[in-house]
């Protein structure tokens, strides 16, 4: 769980759940320039790309039963990263543009365009739905809907109890998932305006382009984790694909995602704790 100023990180280890909180400084406090509309956008998904591998390592090191081990160095974390977006680059940016490209001998843009954006729609829901295969990815999904979960309850104002957390959604309209499927639907409109040309123009395009549908992306829901109620026939698409990003989790899931929950509304202390069930 991640709070304004803090990162709680809870494992289930055996029958305890360990929590390790830190401090976090977001750099937009050091940049005030990175807090502007359109700009936000870019530099919250790459913080949380950051977060979200240092995470999972932390996680994997709290786990292990070797003492020894180690978790990630730096340089390794780096090229964990590099890789990920090579291949982001490639399945969603260098494939679709392809196809799209293939189409030349259709002169209405906007039906290019949309042969690329489904294409990229259908990469991405294949992709899901082939890691959805292997189990271990099914319990990350299961402890996504716990996190969605908690986050629900507290919004509501509801006590933060097992019983309470699992009559609420494992949906949320701020999730990673939603924030994917408006970006790539706002690059069919974007991209559209650009017109034809050759395959590199548009490749260079596109990812010139990124940190720039990246904001809209950020600030469309933005306004509807304000505006839910009014923009709930916008955000149904995203809460859709939530279902396959989000399992539903058992009891002692939903302890650890309330366990992180309640640390992060804490001020940090920089302790690993922890907590019987």
């Amino acid at each position: 769980m991640r709070g304004p100023r803090d990162i709680a990180t809870a494992v289930r280890v055996g029958d305890e759940i360990v929590i390790h909180q830190e401090k976090y400084t977001p750099w937009s406090d050091s940049f005030s320039l990175l807090k502007w509309p359109f700009i936000r956008g870019t530099v919250v998904l790459i913080e949380s790309m950051i977060i979200g591998i240092r995470t999972l390592n932390l996680s994997a090191y709290l786990v292990s039963d070797e003492e020894e081990e180690e978790s990630l160095s730096s340089w390794e974390m780096g090229l964990t990263m590099v890789v990920a977006v090579l291949l982001s680059i490639g399945l969603f940016i260098i494939i679709p543009t392809w196809l799209g490209h293939m189409t030349l001998w259709v002169e209405n843009i906007w039906v290019q365009n949309l042969v690329e954006g489904v294409t990229r729609l259908g990469i991405f829901l294949a992709y899901v739905l082939g890691i959805r295969a292997f189990e271990d990815i099914r319990r990350v999904f299961q402890y996504h809907g716990a996190e969605h979960k908690a986050i629900n309850t507290y919004e509501d104002g509801a006590d933060l109890t097992v019983e309470e957390v699992a009559r609420r959604s494992r949906l949320h309209p701020s999730c990673g998932t939603s924030f994917l499927l408006v970006v790539i639907v706002i690059s069919i409109f974007v991209f559209a305006f650009l017109g034809n040309g050759s395959w590199l123009w548009k490749f260079g395009s596109r990812i010139l382009l990124l940190p720039v549908i990246a904001g809209l992306g950020y600030e469309f829901i933005r306004l509807s984790r304000r505006y839910r109620k009014q923009m709930r026939i916008l955000i149904a698409p995203g809460l859709w694909v939530q279902n396959l990003t989000t399992g539903e989790p058992d009891s002692s899931q939903i302890e650890v995602a309330i366990a992180a929950l309640k640390r992060v509304l804490i001020p940090p202390t920089g302790d690993v704790v922890t907590s019987g069930d």
